[in-house]
């Protein structure tokens, strides 16, 4: 069954108009991930974070996007044709690519990494490495916190077999019966749900020695099978389709309907299986067998999995292996103002997160809350941090007499249970909440305060990039813009009301793209407008920064302007079906993706429109996804300095020749030849913006 999610059925285009299958695509920004953890330039623990990143992104890949291409090899072959491309084929060259990248993976730990942490005293020990003083600590360790939760079990062909958690780690036991010498196995869970996952050892001379859980029950397992010769262990985990399969059309109770499926998603069927690729034939063969595995789910992978967590890998205090800090920067004209309305009323504010503080956000909502003269405030909901003072300012607006209107989308992959649980509270706080529209997600990021003042009732609006998340706002690339400008405002109001009444907007959105509202027509039609200046021998362009672009129609639509000669520049983080440089189709295309210390997450939209350029941000992608089955408000920049700052930045990125990879036809994801002065776009970026505030503040 296909979700609204999924409906993005990605097709391999045709011989006039090509494209890049879009998780083939998605596993080239994954390894663009990868190459940042073996660029030795990147401090080293940084490098160890981008390992984590690289493992966590392909987690989940497994548990959605390959689980979907499973589902799909069971439809009618019917049913198949329609969608245009073969799942199976498709499938088959993801676990190659996979298997490929996991290879480099491990050498990129094991000979590059694991070394160059030797280097500065850091020491990653097994079982075998342990001095006396060491052993008996591991021994204790793991009496006193370790094993009640480690549960061995012996594996014996033809009985019932236990259930693997998703994503636990096991350790595979091979043994020798002492009395008959037959082989037996076995299956031992490490702990590294209830513990962390490295564990510091007793050290002499300044060295810092660490022993990973895995080992630690490793070193242990002879006293848990006391009549069996240990052969070896190999680790195995096993990953679980996350997807929901929820039908939302208009039937039913979709917040049951979503709580019930939470709890399935963990039993659900094999995404993944993977192993140590030490591990014999015979013992593999036993375990496909045992838990009824298909060749399609095996994954080989290095002796440790779930490295997702190495982002909690100690750092000793060594801030020298990581990133020289850029701290936020306070955003003077709303931080250091004593009247935080009136310097909103007074001009449009950009903002740049993670250069800028987020206080100014939060400030938002927590001076709306306590002010009198404020009697509304309405904010989207898609992710928010598990602790944030956004929602609880929300509540005390409450309190204080407000009238408060929370939509909450409740379908946001893998953050369902906690706006389910924060949907909950804000009700009980007396919060208004509205939640998921049938067939369809929220994903606008915007927020407005209404307050009466001595002119009449003044509306303050708040329009992103990004999610009201005061964790994420620190790594995460993202554009704000706060205005009183009555025709955004205007409409954002009456996309407020859409959202709360569930009742369609009679009048059009004239300044905001709005998805679900025309948003797809607008947009081919700011990109027809180019065609025909380029056709007319007027001056011409597309600028677009993006997560992904995917959707097949306004690929097509890139490709007829690329054969106009409209010159297209591309940023684009993750997804990218483009393919670029074909003469006579994509030949004015040029693509670049950045891979730095903070995720890239803005979409910002450029049109040359004859020199009168028009701009545009945006929570949304050129994903079927975000132009059919989103809700979306992408909306238009009109203060002329804004525009100003916003030309500078994608200039920066556009200049980047220290972590920008160039896509081409190729999918080689080779850096970008450093010609002249090297520029790290995110670090100038955030000096740009510091000199800007030391600027504003002479003047």
């Amino acid at each position: 069954m296909l979700t609204a999610e999924d409906r993005d059925i990605p097709s391999e285009g045709d011989e006039n108009y090509p494209l890049l299958h879009r998780d083939i695509s998605w596993l080239s920004f994954n390894y663009r991930v990868l190459q940042e953890a073996k660029d030795p330039t990147v401090p080293l623990l940084e490098r160890l974070k981008f390992l984590a990143i690289y493992s966590s992104n392909l987690d989940e890949f497994f548990r959605v996007r390959v689980a979907n291409h499973r589902n799909l090899m069971r439809v009618s072959k019917k049913t198949r044709e329609v969608f245009a491309y073969n799942p199976k084929a498709i499938l088959k060259q993801i676990l190659s690519i996979v298997n490929e990248q996991q290879q480099e993976f491990s050498e990129i730990f094991e000979k590059q990494i694991v070394p160059e942490l030797g280097k500065h005293r850091i020491f990653l020990k097994r079982r075998l490495q342990l001095g006396e003083k060491q052993r008996k600590f591991v021994e204790q360790y793991f009496d006193e916190y370790m094993l009640p939760f480690v549960q061995p079990v012996l594996l014996l062909k033809g009985k019932i077999r236990p259930f693997l958690n998703n994503a636990s780690l096991y350790l595979m036991v091979h043994m020798e019966d002492k009395e008959d010498h037959g082989t037996q196995y076995a299956i031992v869970k490490v702990p590294s749900d209830h513990l962390p996952r490295f564990i510091q050892l007793p050290s002499l001379n300044g060295r810092r020695e660490i022993i990973m859980l895995d080992d630690i029950v490793r070193h242990s397992v002879s006293d848990m099978f006391p009549g069996y010769d240990i052969q070896d262990t190999y680790s195995i985990k096993l990953t679980r389709d996350a997807e929901l399969y929820i039908d939302d059309e208009y039937s039913g109770d979709l917040l049951t309907k979503i709580r019930d499926s939470l709890t399935k998603r963990h039993v659900g069927p094999p995404s993944r299986f993977v192993y140590d690729r030490e591990m014999p034939l015979e013992l593999l063969d036993f375990l496909v067998e045992s838990f009824q595995l298909k060749k399609t789910d095996l994954l080989v992978e290095g002796r440790y999995h779930n490295n997702f967590d190495f982002f909690k890998f100690p750092d000793f205090g060594l801030t020298q292996l990581k990133n020289k800090p850029l701290p936020p920067l306070s955003f003077k004209p709303l931080q250091a103002t004593t009247d935080f309305f009136a310097a909103l009323r007074s001009k449009d504010h950009f903002l740049a997160f993670p250069y800028h503080s987020y206080q100014s956000v939060i400030d938002f909502f927590e001076k709306a809350a306590q002010d009198p003269l404020v009697t509304t405030i309405k904010i989207t909901q898609y992710r928010v941090a598990k602790q944030s003072r956004i929602m609880n300012a929300l509540m005390e607006a409450v309190e204080q007499g407000k009238k408060v209107f929370v939509f909450i989308e409740a379908k946001a992959r893998f953050d369902e249970e906690a706006n389910l649980n924060w949907g909950e509270r804000l009700s009980a706080a007396g919060v208004k909440v509205a939640w998921s529209l049938p067939g369809v997600k929220v994903h606008s990021k915007m927020a407005q305060v209404v307050r009466q003042e001595e002119g009449g009732a003044q509306t303050y609006t708040y329009l992103s990039t990004g999610n009201f998340h005061e964790e994420t706002a620190k790594i995460y690339c993202d554009f704000s813009i706060f205005t009183t400008d009555k025709r955004l405002s205007e409409e954002v109001s009456r996309l407020f009301h859409f959202l709360e009444t569930g009742i369609p907007p009679a009048q059009k959105f004239e300044h905001l793209l709005v998805g679900q509202f025309k948003m797809r027509e607008k947009i081919e039609q700011l990109i027809d407008r180019e065609i025909e200046n380029a056709r007319a021998g007027k001056a011409s362009g597309i600028a677009l920064k993006l997560n992904g672009i995917q959707d097949e129609r306004m690929i097509v639509k890139l490709y007829q302007a690329s054969q106009a000669g409209v010159p297209i520049r591309l940023i684009i983080r993750g997804i990218c079906s483009v393919v670029p440089g074909i003469p006579g189709v994509s030949d004015n295309i040029q693509i670049i993706s950045i891979v730095d210390r903070y995720l890239e997450h803005a979409r910002v939209l450029m049109f040359h429109n004859c020199g009168q350029e028009e701009i545009y941000l945006a929570s949304a992608d050129l994903m079927t996804r975000n132009l059919s089955w989103r809700v979306e408000a992408v909306f238009p920049v009109y203060d002329d300095a804004i525009k100003k700052q916003i030309r500078h930045v994608i200039s920066l990125q556009w200049s980047d020749n220290t972590k920008a990879r160039i896509i081409d036809q190729d999918n080689l994801n080779s850096y970008r030849p450093t010609e002249g002065k090297p520029v790290q776009s995110q670090v100038e970026t955030y000096r740009y913006f510091k000199e800007e505030l030391k600027s504003a503040k002479k003047t």
